[in-house]
């Protein structure tokens, strides 16, 4: 994927949909466990050390799974390399949640079809199209058609 560096950074600082310092590992070989801040910021998490403002890394969370590991802990993993894990640790299985909720409702796709869906539920409930005032509602990306079960 293609990204302009100083955009990601920029982003980076932007204020954080949710933000934690957690026990990340990620998937290479050896690798320990190290604390780091955690932010999710629409559907990038980005992670830094906790002493420095600059990210250490990005991951796009996009065509990913999250899931629970161990009482308080969860990997993401991509749908292209499932056996590639970046494990994390929270404090509590209550943190554990909230960032596994959070995660799984972050990426487009995810926001696409709840788009799709209320859209739905509103023409059903007025009989009117809500994205028809703003010259959407004949996009493909708001249709059902694209939608796969």
């Amino acid at each position: 994927m293609r990204y302009n560096e100083k955009e990601l950074q920029a982003l980076s600082r932007q204020p954080a949909d949710l933000a934690a310092e957690l026990g990340m590992r990620s998937p290479k070989k050896g690798s320990v466990v190290k604390r780091r801040l955690v932010k999710l910021v629409v559907n990038f998490l980005f992670y830094f050390r906790t002493d420095e403002a600059e990210p250490v890394g990005a991951l796009l969370l996009e065509h990913c799974r999250v899931t629970h590991e161990e009482p308080t802990g969860f990997s993401i993993s991509f749908i292209e390399d499932p056996e590639r894990k970046y494990h994390f640790e929270c404090c509590s299985e209550e943190q554990c949640q909230e960032w596994m909720g959070a995660l799984r409702q972050a990426s487009y796709e995810f926001m696409r079809r709840s788009v799709i869906f209320y859209r739905n539920e509103i023409q059903k409930m007025t009989g009117k199209d809500p994205l028809e005032q703003f010259g959407i509602s004949e996009e493909a990306r708001f249709q059902l058609s694209g939608l796969k079960a």
